[in-house]
């Protein structure tokens, strides 16, 4: 990549855990980013179950986080096992993924920026906001 690469303007949220919405506690979990000129949608999820566990004490089930989680990445890949949502075009499915709702998994609100490797500033992103390096 050189400098007459070519920007490319996206959006990205971070995804979290927020099991109980009334204290706004949450852990960050992945990293979903979407590049509508190129038709990039792609998300890096790692839920590290001794951090949620540490900061989300039971009730919350683990195992039922990593199968929603899991389900996230599917709709975020797309194609038919993501169910009807995975059916829809990319866009489509990051607003889905990004809208705001009261649930254990939610996004941060939606950012923009430029970028020239949509793919990348997907790992900056995870690697800055949620891998378990960036918490030591």
């Amino acid at each position: 990549m050189n400098a007459d690469t070519p920007w490319i303007d996206y959006d990205d949220a971070l995804v979290r855990v927020v099991p109980r919405v009334h204290l706004e506690v949450f852990v960050n979990v992945g990293v979903v980013a979407h590049a509508r000129a190129t038709g990039f949608l792609a998300a890096r999820l790692y839920p590290d179950r001794m951090r949620v566990a540490a900061l989300c004490p039971p009730p919350l089930d683990l195992d039922r986080l990593a199968r929603h989680l899991t389900a996230y990445g599917q709709v975020c890949r797309g194609g038919p096992d993501a169910g009807p949502l995975g059916l829809l075009p990319p866009s489509e499915r990051f607003h889905w993924l990004t809208a705001p709702r009261s649930a254990v998994v939610q996004t941060c609100p939606v950012h923009a920026g430029r970028t020239r490797d949509p793919a990348t500033t997907l790992a900056t992103l995870f690697a800055a906001c949620v891998s378990h390096a960036s918490f030591s």
